[in-house]
């Protein structure tokens, strides 16, 4: 099943297409809710700090892997926009080897220097074994990551966002019941956690395989395909490459933010491991849309549907900043109830309530910096969403190592830091679009 982004009323389209991106990620955000739950209820605190001092690790290096999925998924949605099925299946051939020696040296990189990389962050010597070992299980995982992520990005860029999420579904609901069997039956502690994950990983990246050779004859690969083309290859390589860079340095900024998080100690890890979790499921479904908004660009870059384009950023704002406007009201209302859905200790739900309440406001931030990133994405200049993000993560690492260490100010200056990074990354980005709405004016609509 394809779907034609490049005809069609604009908001339409892009709800439409954009809905099954929400579902799945709405989703995966409660797998890990369910997941962050269990392990708080189940295995302490430490376990919870654990775990979430791992998370930001493995979301750095999982980030390049989907970068550079995504980074490729522009390129097929651009030669799909443009009826070039041939070049299309090539690039797909260029684009998976590409990706799969990228993740082979991630892999290798990751697994070797662990220890380093958990003394950079200086993970606390209470948790770091735990910590270690999650990790080191996850990468075991990674190779299916790739599998399934890259599957997804060729799927999505022929207009199918429906079946991804169904795929991402089941791995969801086997990632839960296995928690619940390793962790609460068979007490593997957070072993069990990582494994669940890595099976869940397995059983979606075999689904997304299986579907794409059986159920998509138009893209199936022919010999013919099987080649190195020097243009593919560099147009693929370099689109992923910059989308890559772009989600690394986003992650790698966070990572440095978890960093100086865990010098306050073990209490307010628990806190922002907690934190950050209720944070992704409150943006998700405005950073999927910016995702899925990206494919809505490309395709319509690819077709030279200049007038399509503007229509849909209008419509794409008024959506996306009305959305992040209700989120970031009821997040201010009730942020110590969510926050006692993953801990019961006061302090750590206060740490996590300050959180929320000071860059949960600014949610509207966040939602226009997605659009920016998707529409520069779309339109193949990946390299000024790296841009953006330097901008966002720069002022914001700098903003929070400056402010933490000012006795006054402590933890909320880490806070504080990261809505200013946003909203100098979207005064950035807006410019920059002004100047390209002038370049246009010589293409045709």
């Amino acid at each position: 099943m394809t779907n034609n982004l490049t005809t069609g009323n604009e908001t339409r389209v892009m709800l439409r297409f954009s809905i099954p991106f929400i579902i799945g990620n709405l989703l995966q955000q409660i797998y890990n809710i369910a997941d962050t739950f269990i392990v708080g209820h189940f295995l302490g605190s430490n376990a919870l700090a654990a775990v979430g001092s791992a998370y930001a690790f493995i979301v750095l290096f999982t980030s390049i892997i989907l970068g550079l999925c995504i980074g490729s998924g522009i390129v097929f949605s651009q030669l799909f926009g443009e009826k070039n099925i041939g070049q299309l299946k090539t690039a797909i051939w260029n684009g998976l080897v590409f990706v799969f020696a990228v993740t082979c040296l991630i892999f290798c990189v990751s697994f070797f220097l662990l220890d380093q990389f958990l003394l950079l962050l200086q993970v606390p010597e209470s948790i770091f074994e735990d910590t270690k070992l999650y990790i080191q299980i996850i990468l075991y995982g990674l190779f299916f990551t790739f599998l399934y992520n890259f599957g997804a990005a060729i799927i999505r860029s022929i207009g199918n966002s429906l079946i991804p999420l169904l795929f991402l579904v089941i791995a969801s609901v086997i990632n839960i019941v296995l928690d619940i069997v390793l962790i609460v039956a068979f007490h593997m502690g957070v072993a069990g956690a990582a494994i669940a994950t890595v099976i869940a990983q397995t059983v979606s990246a075999i689904l997304i395989v299986g579907y794409y050779q059986m159920k998509i004859p138009m893209l199936r690969l022919k010999r013919e395909n099987l080649r190195l083309d020097r243009e593919l290859l560099k147009r693929v390589a370099s689109n992923s490459v910059l989308n890559s860079i772009q989600q690394s340095i986003m992650n790698f900024g966070i990572l440095m933010v978890q960093g100086l998080v865990n010098s306050f100690g073990v209490s307010a890890m628990a806190a922002f491991a907690a934190g950050v979790k209720i944070d992704a499921f409150a943006y998700m479904p405005v950073q999927d849309f910016g995702n899925a908004f990206s494919t809505y660009i490309a395709q319509n870059y690819g077709a030279r549907k200049m007038g399509r384009i503007k229509t849909g950023i209008r419509q794409a704002m008024k959506l996306s900043l009305s959305f992040s406007a209700v989120v970031s009201l009821l997040i201010f209302l009730f942020a110590e109830q969510l926050m006692g859905i993953f801990v019961r200790e006061e302090e750590i739900i206060q740490i996590g309530a300050s959180y929320l309440r000071i860059e949960g406001v600014f949610y509207m931030g966040i939602g226009l910096l997605f659009l920016l990133y998707g529409l520069y994405r779309g339109l193949g200049k990946a390299q000024m969403s790296i841009v953006l993000t330097v901008i966002s993560l720069g002022s914001r690492v700098l903003l929070a190592y400056v402010l933490a260490p000012i006795p006054r100010i402590g933890l909320s200056g880490i806070w504080w830091a990261i809505p200013i990074g946003w909203i100098l990354a979207d005064l950035t980005g807006l410019l920059y679009w002004k100047r390209c709405q002038k370049a246009w004016k010589n293409l045709n609509e």
